[in-house]
């Protein structure tokens, strides 16, 4: 294993799933930039490279209903409760290992690393 679960989580689950948030609030929501970069607590420049989908981009969130599902609500509660970067994070760590507690990164995983079989590591879904 060449790439850890820790790394897929960090560097490419947590930011699809941040891009996603960030694509919420600005197609569904009808938020400005600016806006959403201040309640996210993130500088308008990484909401513009996440909507460019310069960033995030490598897995389709909106794909996994489940997930998808998680994001929306919790767009909803950051734009109503605003709450602090520190939440928003713990929620966004939330998500991203119950994502990879429910397999779904397992295929890209084994993309990114072909030492990898989805079919024989159990390890997300057994420690997440």
């Amino acid at each position: 294993m060449r790439v850890s679960a820790f790394e897929v989580a960090s560097r490419y689950v947590y930011p699809s799933i941040r891009r996603r948030l960030v694509e919420i609030m600005r197609s569904e929501k009808g938020l400005k930039q600016l806006q959403i970069a201040e309640l996210l607590h993130i500088s308008q420049s990484a909401v513009s490279r996440y909507l460019r989908m310069n960033r995030g981009s490598i897995i389709d969130v909106s794909k996994f209903d489940d997930i998808d599902s998680e994001v929306r609500e919790l767009a909803e509660r950051i734009i109503k409760e605003k709450l602090s970067e520190y939440e928003i994070h713990k929620e966004l760590m939330r998500i991203t290992l119950d994502f990879l507690k429910k397999g779904y990164g397992c295929s890209f995983h084994a993309r990114i690393d072909p030492e990898i079989d989805p079919n024989s590591c159990r390890i997300c879904m057994e420690i997440f």
